[in-house]
């Protein structure tokens, strides 16, 4: 299972990222790891086909338009738990800690430590058992990505369907659901960035 998980996250981690030039190169890489493994493939086959057939600069306005201007795509863990809390503050710092018990420097690229695409990489690459504990310790936030994703018909949806099927137990059945199974409410000690709440989240198009 660990060489699947590996693919899977890697793959997820690079889907996940801005699409310049490099990226939409490793594509025919991603096809040809994931086919490795039966079914694999079918959740990032959607993701993978806009990669190549769309221009890239389309590709990158809909990418900066879907997770760089808002939040309701946020690829920071922390955001959907802890909001711009003082909280989170303390929360990014148990990421840095997990980085500096790897043998590997980990380059953050002046990122967030609980950037999505950087914690799959780190657990592809780098300690595939430390970064499979930050995603399960961050299944709520995961599963809120997903179903913002779903709600606004994102093909990168099942990518993060993707993510939560190597994590222990079912994905919830609703964001209600989520909020349930980790134990928690919206943060309310917001020092910037308005709570997340998924009634206030606008419809798609207004």
């Amino acid at each position: 299972m660990s060489r699947r998980e590996q693919v899977v996250y890697l793959a997820a981690a690079w889907c996940l990222s801005y699409p310049d030039e490099e990226l939409i190169g490793r594509v025919p890489l991603m096809r040809a790891a994931l086919g490795e493994f039966p079914g694999a493939v079918a959740d990032f086959q959607e993701v993978l086909d806009s990669l190549e057939s769309t221009p890239p600069m389309d590709s990158q306005a809909l990418y900066v338009r879907e997770f760089d201007l808002g939040k309701r795509h946020a690829l920071h863990l922390s955001y959907w738990t802890d909001g711009d809390t003082r909280r989170r503050g303390e929360v990014l710092g148990n990421f840095k800690k997990t980085y500096r018990q790897s043998d590997i420097l980990v380059d953050t690229h002046g990122e967030l430590p609980d950037y999505l695409p950087m914690v799959l990489e780190y657990a592809a690459r780098v300690d595939l058992a430390a970064g499979r504990d930050l995603l399960t310790r961050f299944r709520a936030s995961l599963e809120m990505l997903r179903f913002g994703l779903l709600r606004d018909e994102l093909p990168h949806a099942r990518i993060l369907q993707a993510v939560c099927a190597t994590l222990p137990g079912k994905s919830p059945a609703d964001e209600q659901a989520v909020m349930r199974m980790a134990g928690y409410g919206p943060p309310t000690e917001a020092v910037g960035l308005d709570p997340y709440d998924p009634r206030l989240l606008p419809v798609k198009g207004a």
